[in-house]
């Protein structure tokens, strides 16, 4: 089966991974373990911090995809800049 983006896999568990190799591992892993629309977040790393940035449905998604990129091993500290853009985001 061919998919349009890379899946997450048990190889990507590699803990000394960094910079633009880590930040694809952490969307890889974005992409597989949540329901969140992630097409508008942004993931830069550096070193092993990993920033978020852009926009997602709500505040909730906002902690939950900082939650999930802490998750990813390699990441030391995640900086979530996210905003919420949709109907149910809290101001």
């Amino acid at each position: 089966m061919v998919t349009e983006h890379s899946i997450y896999s048990r190889g990507d568990d590699h803990p000394h991974l960094t910079d633009d190799a880590l930040a694809e591992k952490v969307g890889r892993f974005l992409r597989c373990v949540t329901t969140i629309d992630t097409r508008d977040v942004s993931i830069t790393a550096m070193g092993n911090w990993v920033v978020l940035s852009g926009t997602v449905a709500t505040d909730a998604d906002i902690a939950y995809v900082g939650k999930a990129a802490a998750a990813v091993i390699g990441v030391a500290r995640v900086d979530n800049q996210l905003t919420a853009c949709g109907e149910k985001a809290e101001k």
